[in-house]
């Protein structure tokens, strides 16, 4: 099956043997902001040690990455909250999601505001999609 899934998609097998062979070289690899992560057991001769290194050396680019736009657009939400003069808050970062206390009168005024900086930390070649959910707890919006 997994055969079958890098016939279909050729380029993940490929960025994956890519990532893998310049940690080898390099002894790190690097967020697309230039954040390393650097992997001293990426060359271990213990098969278990050096498999967690690789999965590091595949999934640090993509995840770190991740982390580091959402860490942008955190830090321009708080600024567009204090800039807006509103009473409602960011209170916490789960994943992927931001967690807000909005006031409900509110919330039509920050939808935008919030779409945008979580969309424009990076340019990027794929679209990043943000959807919002609202609810009176975080289980209602989701």
């Amino acid at each position: 099956m997994i055969d079958q899934y890098f016939e279909q998609y050729p380029g993940i097998k490929a960025y994956m043997d890519r990532s893998i062979e310049e940690a080898r070289k390099q002894g790190y690899v690097e967020t697309l902001l230039g954040r390393k992560r650097y992997l001293k057991d990426i060359n271990s001769r213990n098969a278990t040690v050096r498999g967690y290194a690789e999965r590091n050396a595949i999934n640090t680019p993509i995840q770190g990455t991740a982390a580091d736009m959402i860490k942008i657009a955190m830090n321009n939400i708080s600024k567009g909250l204090k800039e807006a003069g509103v009473r409602s808050n960011m209170t916490m970062q789960v994943h992927d999601e931001l967690v807000f206390d909005a006031q409900k009168e509110e919330v039509d005024e920050l939808k935008p505001m919030i779409i945008e900086e979580m969309k424009k930390p990076l340019s990027l070649k794929v679209p990043v999609v943000v959807e919002i959910g609202t609810g009176d707890n975080w289980l209602e919006a989701h």
